[in-house]
């Protein structure tokens, strides 16, 4: 497209039902950084209804204007930090449709009078009863908030045909374990209806992340060869340059596991590696999706890695430690990365492994699923001097720079038979207006149209955990005593690395962009994994090759503390050899001269001058 050419306008829908929406937790940091800058976008963008108000539902007596004023300087500094200026009009019509309501989450007479003005809303506002309640609150109080909403009358919409409808939203964690999500679920479910749930996981609310589905299916280029006949593996990598910053309590009792796996890391799965849906109507999806989940096979503990960041530099600025951060033991044994190899049992994915991971602290902040295809075979290639080609890659990157690239090879210029890996760029940005968009835009406007397409069910929930279960057992069992075992700016441990050498492949590098350039100029090198493929012996070969290289590589880093403890013994013993005798000392500093240090070289010129004077 030229430079010329006008953007595409992104495709606009009809305006959401009218509804109010009730936030829990409205003083929280959820409430100020994504969800009130959620519904400022939405109305900008034309996606709310005129017939709309927000209740703000929190611990604590306030002024209305005093929560609008503190969610306003937030708002302020999302819009500036973006790059643009607050429309005011915008946040006007918002802010005036606004109200704060105080009261405790196990208080029944907070949700009554909480009724009292949803049916105020209902009059004055035109909502026509409907009401998304959105639980932006602790786990803890979930199970809490949703039985004094029945106890006081307020999730009673008639059913799937009623006149209006009542619905809630429910951020993750949904549990901490299969036992306590499971218990969640039953808890739930005795108040609400499945259909009335919608469990959020603001990942699926990003554009990259909801085109996986229109790119598969409606392109028959790539459908036929989305399988284990022309796919070697998958990595699905999501780095954080940031740490666990002010959360080290919430983090403490998490762990990245716990905290990115079974929801965020999953949800790309399944989008990946789903079979075709009957249509696009949200069960069907659903439904295919939670096939995939279920189909995971129980992950191993040798085939699982955690980590824990030390000290180093991000992005060229010194960083701490986890154990240094606030709110955090100094011997805490919490994994901040994660990763993970897993294999799905179905007919299309059978002996196709997918690698996971996820970490704080990395040397990139990248989102992206990367498909590595086979091979082709070698035989037109022979006697031309070539001994292997590069890895095909399709990559579709979630975040920063959403889009979606096609690595392959071709002959470099010249008389001679050479291949030069190049990479075909599609870009978000390059070909669609940006609109201002939080992640949470989709899934709010989603809710309020009863679309469940992106949301879990119960099922989906369970079966995540439950893939997970057998990994948080065995670490419970046993303390890593190498923590912390990577560096601060790093692509983590280099036990990750193992987990892959082991099958002749490695991880694709976080700055890949970069290194590709740098390939695009330099003659292609030798693949292991792609040269092992020519014969059974060859393979097996390269295997052990790069598994030994990265056992040493892991081994050289542990070794380091005790090299330098070895060199503060050995001063130690020479330090006698100071009280030795004059002679003695004489003859060794004569045999082995030790260079000067630059003050004393210094000192030792100016006594020479002053002797020749």
């Amino acid at each position: 497209m030229s430079q010329a050419q006008s953007k595409r306008v992104t495709s606009r829908a009809h305006p959401a039902d009218p509804c109010t929406v009730v936030i829990f937790g409205a003083a929280g940091d959820l409430t100020s950084r994504l969800v009130v800058p959620a519904l400022y976008n939405m109305r900008r963008t034309g996606l709310l209804s005129d017939n709309f108000s927000v209740i703000g539902f929190n611990h604590g007596k306030m002024a209305d204007n005093a929560w609008k004023k503190s969610l306003h300087t937030a708002l302020e500094r999302y819009v500036s930090n973006a790059g643009a200026k607050l429309d005011e009009d915008a946040w006007g019509w918002l802010s005036s449709q606004m109200s704060y309501h105080a009261g405790d989450f196990d208080d029944l007479s907070a949700f009554q009078s909480l009724a009292t003005k949803l049916k105020d809303a209902e009059r004055r506002r035109g909502t026509k009863g409907n009401v998304l309640f959105y639980l932006a609150t602790p786990e803890r109080f979930f199970g809490d908030v949703i039985e004094q909403l029945k106890n006081a009358g307020l999730v009673d919409d008639g059913g799937t045909d009623g006149q209006f409808w009542r619905r809630v939203i429910i951020e993750k964690p949904f549990g901490h374990d299969l036992a306590s999500a499971h218990a969640l679920n039953e808890r739930i479910l005795k108040v609400l209806r499945e259909d009335q749930i919608y469990r959020i996981d603001h990942f699926l609310g990003k554009e990259t992340v909801q085109n996986i589905m229109a790119f598969r299916f409606a392109n028959g280029l790539f459908e036929p060869i989305w399988n284990r006949d022309r796919i070697d593996h998958v990595q699905i990598t999501v780095a954080e340059t940031v740490g666990v910053e002010r959360r080290g309590s919430f983090y403490e009792q998490t762990g990245a596991l716990r905290d990115m796996v079974p929801n965020h890391l999953f949800q790309l799965l399944a989008m990946v590696a789903m079979e075709p849906p009957t249509s696009f109507d949200a069960e069907a999806v659903r439904t295919r999706k939670a096939e995939t989940i279920e189909a995971i096979r129980p992950i191993q503990p040798e085939d699982a890695v955690r980590g824990q960041y030390g000290p180093g530099a991000v992005n060229n600025e010194l960083a701490t430690s986890y154990r240094d951060e606030p709110n955090v033991a100094p011997d805490s044994v919490t994994e901040t990365f994660v990763a993970l190899k897993l294999s799905i049992d179905t007919w299309r994915w059978s002996g196709v492994p997918f690698y996971l991971r996820t970490g704080k602290h990395m040397g990139r902040r990248t989102t992206e699923i990367a498909i590595r295809f086979k091979s082709a075979p070698f035989a037109p290639f022979r006697g031309t001097g070539m001994d292997a080609f590069g890895p095909d890659w399709l990559v579709l990157q979630i975040q920063p720079d959403e889009g979606i690239s096609l690595q392959f090879d071709v002959k470099r210029p010249g008389p001679r038979v050479e291949l030069a890996p190049v990479r075909m760029d599609f870009k978000y940005a390059d070909w669609f207006r940006a609109e201002p968009n939080v992640g949470y835009e989709t899934l709010l406007y989603d809710c309020m149209t009863g679309d469940a397409t992106l949301f879990q069910r119960a099922d989906m929930v369970e079966a995540c955990w439950r893939a997970v279960q057998p990994i948080l057992d065995d670490w419970a069992q046993r303390t890593p005593a190498d923590f912390p075992n990577y560096a601060s700016g790093s692509a983590g441990p280099a036990s990750a690395d193992t987990l892959l050498a082991l099958g002749g492949r490695s991880w694709r590098p976080l700055n890949s962009a970069a290194e590709l350039n740098a390939r695009r100029t330099a003659k292609p090198k030798t693949d292991a994994s792609s040269a092992a493929e020519k014969k059974p012996a060859a393979r097996k070969t390269a295997k052990r090759a790069v598994a030994k290289k990265t056992v040493r590589v892991a081994a050289t880093k542990k070794a380091a503390p005790a090299r330098k403890v070895a060199v503060k013994k050995a001063s130690a013993k020479k330090a006698p050899t100071k009280k030795a005798p004059a002679k003695k000392a004489a003859a060794a500093r004569k045999a082995a001269p030790v260079k000067k240090a630059p003050a004393a070289v210094k000192k030792a010129a100016v006594a020479k001058r002053a002797r020749k004077k």
